[in-house]
C-alpha cells in the first residue's frame, strides 16, 4: 500500500488557501440590523424621546442661574466644563406651562445650548422600522417630526434642530450667532 498522506495535506492546504482567497472576493453578508438610539424623557408630566446623537451630555442637578432679558423660554445659564451656556425651558419651547423644577439638562450636540426637562427614564434602541415619521399639526407638537413605537405605546420624538430654531429665533440679534 502506498502512503497518499502528504498527497492528501497538500490538497487539504490548497483548498484551504483557495477558500482564504475566495472570502475576500465574496460581498459581505448583511451585518446586524442598524439600531437607532433614544433617551425617554418626560417634559412635564408627557412621555417624550430625543435622539442620542442630537445630544452632547446629559446632567442632573446643575445649577442653573437665572439672568434679566426678555426671553421667556430663558430659564438662565450654566456651567458645563469651563463654559458657560443658555438653558432653555424644553417645556415652554414645546407650548405648555413653564417647568416647575428643573432636574434634567441635554446639551445640544450642534450649538452651544442646553434644554431643561423633568425628567429622563432610560435609553432606548430600537429598530428603524420602530420610528414613524408624521408631521404634528397640533401647536404643543410643533417640533414633533417622528414618533418611536415602543409596544404599542407611541412616544414623540422632539425635533432638536427645530427647537434650536426657534431659540435662534427669540435670540435678540447682536447675541444670535446665526445673524437673526
Amino acid at each position: 500500500m502506498s502512503d497518499n498522506r502528504p498527497f492528501a495535506a497538500f490538497t487539504r492546504a490548497a483548498e484551504l488557501r483557495e477558500a482564504f482567497d475566495r472570502s475576500f472576493a465574496e460581498p459581505l453578508p448583511p451585518g446586524p440590523p442598524s439600531l437607532v438610539d433614544l433617551l425617554a424623557i418626560r417634559v412635564g408630566a408627557e412621555p417624550y424621546a430625543l435622539r442620542l446623537g442630537d445630544i452632547a451630555g446629559l446632567h442632573a442637578d446643575r445649577k442653573v442661574t437665572p439672568v434679566p432679558g426678555g426671553v421667556r423660554t430663558l430659564l438662565g445659564v450654566a456651567g458645563f466644563r469651563g463654559a458657560v451656556v443658555p438653558v432653555y425651558d424644553l417645556q415652554l419651547l414645546l407650548g405648555d406651562l413653564p417647568v416647575e423644577t428643573v432636574r434634567w439638562l441635554a446639551m445640544a450636540a450642534d450649538e452651544p445650548v442646553a434644554f431643561a426637562f423633568a425628567a429622563q427614564e432610560g435609553q432606548l434602541r430600537v429598530a428603524p422600522e420602530a420610528i414613524i415619521v408624521q408631521r404634528s399639526d397640533s401647536l404643543s407638537r410643533a417640533h414633533v417630526r417622528e414618533f418611536v413605537d415602543i409596544s404599542g405605546a407611541m412616544r414623540p420624538i422632539i425635533d432638536l434642530s427645530s427647537v434650536l430654531e426657534t431659540v435662534r429665533r427669540q435670540m435678540p440679534a447682536n447675541l444670535n450667532p446665526g445673524g437673526g
